[in-house]
């Protein structure tokens, strides 16, 4: 009676766990998981990083809009642009944009606004190239942005976002 009680709990434990063969394989699932998740959502990551930067240039353009406004010039700086360190806004900072982008910094990507002759020019590249973005971006005071895919600063050459080169060529005749 005293053995077959022992040989039902011997029994009764060895069933109530798993194998190191059903983990192994579970461990395997998940990997299997992993191995094709991940690489997608590098790429999403990338997409969303990509698509703030179009909208911080979107952004840059309306303010400047705005500051033209208010002070009767193009800002020539980010800085310019950006919130006052203590105090009223003033033509130095003028509080229309967030401190991050202010700096030419955000979201993975690195914005610099030059003054020209005619207005301004905004470029923006990727911090890291393949990591935080795949294109750089130009844009000016047309408010048109120009996208290259490559890790070359873009160029008023370049296509306009959306469109490929030969949409941009003039039709022969």
């Amino acid at each position: 009676m005293f053995s077959q009680l022992l040989r039902r709990r011997a029994s009764h434990n060895r069933r109530a766990g798993f194998s190191l063969i059903e983990l192994l394989i579970v461990i395997a699932i998940i990997l299997i998981i992993l191995a094709v998740a991940l690489p997608r959502l590098g790429k999403a990551r990338l997409f969303a990083q990509e698509m703030a930067a179009k909208k911080a240039i979107s952004t840059i353009h309306t303010e400047q809009a705005q500051y033209y406004s208010q002070y009767g010039a193009y800002a020539t700086t980010l800085t310019q642009l950006g919130p006052p360190a203590s105090g009223a806004a003033t033509a130095s900072s003028a509080d229309l944009i967030d401190r991050d982008l202010a700096t030419g910094e955000k979201g993975g990507f690195k914005f610099n606004l030059q003054q020209t002759p005619t207005g301004y020019v905004i470029l923006a590249n990727p911090a890291l190239f393949g990591t935080t973005g795949s294109h750089t971006y130009f844009s000016d005071q047309s408010m048109t942005i120009h996208e290259h895919t490559g890790q070359e600063p873009a160029t008023p050459n370049d296509p306009i976002l959306g469109e490929t080169v030969q949409q941009q060529q003039p039709a022969k005749q």
